[in-house]
């Protein structure tokens, strides 16, 4: 293969397919394939033999947990079909690979149970300014009308959901659709195209009603069309497909097509939409601000593969790249080693990307995912990448067995490189590492994937809880070290006052020796002695929020020392603090949860149910019916909130969580945490 895209037809293309989780963009994707010529024989997800979920973790649960990508040509135009996962603790792979693409289809069931999933991804791309399609999927397991379904579902949408095609009704079973843009209409074949029949007459006065409905909604962004509505006159068809390219080029309609992806029904139709009405790689590339940049190469995605190392996905959104391009803009300069396409999991090796195509490059040591490459040295053009949302899930990892220790971060550290939406976080105060992601599925994936590629099994756990301790009373005590053992022996005495201090004030030292009874040399070891003995207090914590104040003391001219007065610091606090009244201190966390507004309610109970107490709630800015209830919770309770908020938001809602401050924790809960630290500290 001599060239990565095709060299006729218009620029090569680059298509997102997007929507809520289980709404078939991936069957989409494969009847695509199909109908294309890319593919023999379209496969299905229950059978495991799709080109996209190729992955062995994808196959086993029956889900996208990763970007799919495939090439393909459709009369004679080169077309790049990225399907990105639905569910929303897998969607930065589509954040990131969005940027480069030029228009969206959203795929979407006719179910008013989805619209909270359907607005997540809508609102997205209204907030990025990608054009897009909505592909009402699985028309043939559809109950009821339609129009009434775009009405339920118009809320996701800021911009109008304007209607292709109307269904052709036969015994309740959708069996074909009107084109209103063509006024043609059409009965489905299975896997094959859909054939032109005669208009019916039961549904000629529906399609007339539908077609004029489509065409008002153009007319509100095109004077020509309004004048020629209100004058009864007939507009060409010509200037209805104008319309249609670009008001939704432009950013103010959202057209809906009709279709089952399971069959290979409407697959044509929605092709040839792509071809006519889809913006161009030109009109991209002038959305992001880089049109005049002589050349301009987005990352979408990072992979590691088994036997070809790491290929970096890439859109040229100008200029023209080859194998061994020097390529500038990452961390480090680079030379491109080897350019792919890419049929799912399958790279095909080609020899050049032009402007518009979508390719693989090989072997970016320092690329990272939503890098902007370009091939002169000199020069700045940058697009701005979308950053990884914040992780709401966490759990303490380390390797099975200790052989993989070392083998275990750089593991993780490839997972995280072609997935940033997880993280790793080593906590020193608590010895842990703790793998981060957007959810329980999400960090499942992730182990099952470093168990599958790198052979390495890890032990997972519940984070632990930073717990602190603090006192109630203050004390004075002395501590006094003295050992005598032939030669020089060792004295160390101080007299210290112990008291508590206002909730986050830390630890205060301060001295008040007079007469020189502590000598000015040995004051900072006594401080230290006490600091050591902080890191762990009379309950089994850190220490927080005291005072410590040095008054008194003795010393001996020859066997005083650094280390005397530094045990004798630490004699002090161990035998005063447990008599200081010690008390258990939690964090508790500021936690902003984003949920549908009708979910509003399940969600304050779920707070309530976790010790949390409601500040308040309000309407989320700029995003009609959600809410933002504000709210503090004990970050013990945060382990597992975001599955039973998934469960209740029907798998939208999420949440954002800061340390606010520490709180006394008392009774029995305080006697489970003690008891259970005792335990493992035995």
């Amino acid at each position: 293969m001599g060239e990565v895209g095709t060299q006729n037809g218009t620029s090569p293309r680059c298509i997102a397919l997007v929507g809520p989780y289980l709404s078939g963009k991936t069957t989409l994707l494969e009847a695509i394939l199909a109908r294309t010529g890319a593919i023999g024989r379209q496969g299905s997800i229950n059978e495991k033999n799709t080109v996209g979920d190729a992955s062995q973790e994808a196959r086993d649960h029956g889900m996208s947990v990763e970007l799919n990508v495939a090439q393909t040509e459709f009369l004679g135009d080169s077309y790049t079909f990225v399907d990105c996962p639905g569910s929303i603790e897998f969607r930065y792979d589509a954040d990131a690979a969005l940027t480069g693409c030029d228009a969206a289809v959203v795929v979407c069931e006719a179910d008013i149970k989805k619209v909270a999933a359907l607005q997540l991804i809508l609102k997205q791309l209204e907030d990025r300014g990608i054009p897009h399609f909505l592909f009402l999927n699985k028309i043939d397991k559809a109950e009821g009308n339609v129009r009434s379904v775009l009405t339920a579902l118009q809320p996701a949408s800021s911009r109008p959901l304007v209607l292709r095609q109307i269904p052709i009704w036969e015994n309740e079973i959708v069996t074909g659709f009107v084109d209103l843009a063509l006024e043609r209409a059409f009965v489905y074949r299975e896997h094959q195209p859909s054939e032109v029949i005669e208009l019916p007459e039961t549904i000629s006065d529906r399609k007339s009603e539908a077609r004029y409905s489509m065409l008002e909604q153009l007319a509100d962004y095109d004077d020509e069309l309004m004048e020629q509505l209100l004058e009864d006159l007939e507009p060409p068809k010509d200037k209805v497909f104008d319309d249609l390219g670009v008001e939704l080029r432009e950013g103010h309609i959202c057209p809906v097509l009709l279709g089952s992806a399971e069959n290979g029904n409407g697959i044509l139709r929605l092709l040839k939409a792509l071809r006519h009405e889809a913006p161009s790689v030109s009109q991209t590339a002038k959305r992001l601000g880089v049109d005049g940049a002589p050349s301009c190469i987005q990352v979408m995605k990072t992979i590691h593969t088994a036997h070809g190392g790491k290929l970096s996905l890439a859109r040229v959104l100008t200029g023209e790249i080859a194998d061994g391009s020097s390529l500038y803009g990452a961390e480090d300069d680079e030379r491109a080693s080897g350019l792919f396409t890419l049929l799912g999991h399958e790279p095909n090796k080609g020899g050049s990307g032009r402007t518009g195509d979508t390719v693989a490059i090989g072997r970016l040591d320092s690329v990272r995912t939503g890098d902007t490459l370009r091939l002169e040295k000199a020069g700045s053009t940058k697009i701005d990448a979308p950053p990884p949302p914040r992780p709401v899930f966490g759990k303490a990892i380390s390797a099975k067995e200790r052989k993989d220790e070392v083998k275990l971060t750089s593991a993780l550290g490839r997972i995280i490189e072609e997935d940033p939406s997880i993280g790793l976080g080593h906590n020193q105060e608590l010895g842990e590492m703790v793998l981060w992601g957007q959810g329980e599925m999400h960090l499942r994936v992730a182990l099952e994937r470093l168990t599958r590629k790198y052979g390495i099994a890890a032990d997972t756990h519940a984070r632990q809880v930073p717990y602190k301790e603090t006192i109630r009373r203050p004390m004075e005590v002395r501590g006094r070290h003295k050992k005598q053992s032939g030669g020089h022996g060792q004295f160390g005495d101080v007299v210290v006052d112990i008291k508590p201090l206002p909730r986050g004030s830390g630890f205060e030292f301060s001295d008040s020796i007079t007469g020189g009874v502590v000598p000015k040399q040995y004051i900072p070891s006594v401080e230290a002695g006490i600091r050591d003995y902080l890191t762990s207090g009379p309950l089994g914590f850190p220490v927080v929020d005291v005072a410590v104040n040095l008054k008194d003391g003795s010393y001996h001219s020859v066997d005083s020392s650094d280390m005397a007065f530094r045990t004798a610091g630490q004699i002090a606090m161990r035998e005063g603090m447990p008599q200081c009244q010690p008390v258990l201190l939690e964090p508790i966390m500021a936690v902003e949860i984003a949920v549908p507004s009708e979910a509003t309610a399940k969600v304050n109970g779920i707070i309530s149910s976790r010790r949390g107490q409601i500040l308040g709630f309000d309407g989320r800015p700029d995003w009609p019916s959600w809410d933002l209830v504000q709210a503090q919770i004990p970050e013990n309770e945060l382990g597992d909130l975001i599955i039973e908020l998934r469960s209740a938001t029907a798998g939208v809602g999420t949440f954002i969580a800061n340390f606010d401050h520490l709180a006394e924790l008392t009774g029995k809960l305080a006697d489970q945490v003690l008891a259970s630290h005792a335990k493992e500290a035995a």
